[in-house]
């Protein structure tokens, strides 16, 4: 896919990678939507990226993924704003095993829903034109975490549901690949959870543990993992990969 005015739509992009995937974007020519719920620091997000590109290739909208009259709303928004949509990443997460319902509402259930929205605006059997869904996953998609057993299992969910939904899209040529992108740690405000009992709950005894793990494995810098979005998004021959991003390897493929 060549990335020229394509229209992207990015959740979670205030900050971290979802803001490092825009900019990836827009350096290439692309027009972003950018969805948060943090309405202050989408604002200061967007005013940031003004001054480095056209204002009229972004806009920037408050929404609570977990809802889904505001997640209807937003691609609705977005078609009106630009015409089209060409590519979903799905990337807005958090982490917090105290309140478990919401780390899977907003880490699977939602992601899901945009999905599934996303196929309704691109599906070329629906008389879409196709694009490409990228849905950010973990290494916790493949690994154990005993510090995040509901965080793990919304990233396997995320995976699961990726390489079945990319498989449905080629059995029923739909015209759009969907991929993983399963980051090892990244540094951004989600690693800090970590440090917080309210996140933890009880698993915060494990603390150490998964810092010590951090120290061995190393942090991802959020530019890193937009390269490796780009490349899913950018090459045509990819449908339901994995791919995974780690200090020591780089960008490099999960064979199933």
């Amino acid at each position: 896919m060549n990335l020229k005015n394509t229209v992207g739509l990015i959740t979670g992009a205030s900050q971290g990678l979802g803001k490092a995937i825009a900019e990836a974007l827009l350096k290439r020519g692309a027009k972003v939507v950018m969805c948060d719920i943090n309405h202050e620091l989408g604002a200061v997000t967007k005013a940031e990226f003004d001054q480095k590109y056209e204002s009229s290739r972004t806009t920037f909208v408050c929404c609570d993924v977990t809802s889904q009259s505001q997640l209807k709303d937003l691609f609705n928004k977005t078609v009106e704003k630009f015409g089209k949509l060409d590519i979903l990443c799905n990337n807005a997460g958090i982490n917090n095993e105290n309140y478990w319902e919401k780390t899977i509402s907003v880490n699977l259930v939602a992601l899901v829903q945009a999905s599934y929205l996303a196929l309704e605006h691109m599906r070329c059997d629906h008389g879409g034109k196709g694009g490409c869904i990228v849905n950010v996953a973990s290494m916790s998609s493949f690994l154990p975490a005993a510090h995040a057993p509901v965080y793990t299992a919304s990233k396997h969910g995320v995976l699961g549901f990726t390489r079945s939904l990319a498989e449905a899209s080629r059995l029923g040529n739909y015209g759009i690949r969907v991929n993983a992108l399963c980051p090892g740690f990244v540094n951004t405000h989600i690693l800090d959870t970590v440090n917080h009992k309210e996140n933890l709950g009880t698993f915060f005894q494990f603390k150490d543990a998964v810092k010590q793990l951090m120290e061995v494995s190393g942090v991802l810098e959020p530019s890193l993992v937009a390269d490796g979005f780009i490349q899913l998004v950018e090459d045509d021959s990819l449908n339901g990969a994995a791919m995974r991003i780690t200090k020591s390897r780089g960008i490099h493929f999960e064979n199933f």
